[in-house]
């Protein structure tokens, strides 16, 4: 289970937009610095909010929340199914030394 977050989805959403927003009136420098004290939010959690948004967005390079999460899921996936096959491997190794009329039981 997922440790509770410091601060609510509505919050990111808000102060995401509002970078963006500050971005497309032409402001460049201390955008992120500026909104997150006006926030109350950490500055470096608010420009990795921003990094991310950009990267769902298509405008930079990286691994989307949407890919990240499924790329999560698989590699549960993955981990179950090599589990199971281990124990289908025990079992069957199993029965095949009881079944084997050469071997003393």
């Amino acid at each position: 289970m997922a440790p509770p977050r410091k601060y609510s989805f509505e919050l990111r959403e808000r102060a995401v937009r509002m970078v963006f927003e500050l971005r497309g009136q032409g402001e460049r420098t201390g955008v992120i610095a500026r909104v997150a004290v006006q926030l109350g939010v950490h500055r470096e959690a608010l420009r990795t909010w921003v990094r991310q948004a950009e990267v769902d967005g298509g405008k930079r390079p990286g691994t989307s929340t949407s890919d990240a999460q499924r790329i999560a899921d698989l590699e549960r996936e993955v981990r179950d199914l090599r589990r199971v096959n281990d124990i289908l491997k025990g079992a069957s190794a199993y029965f095949a030394r009881e079944l084997d009329p050469r071997l003393p039981r």
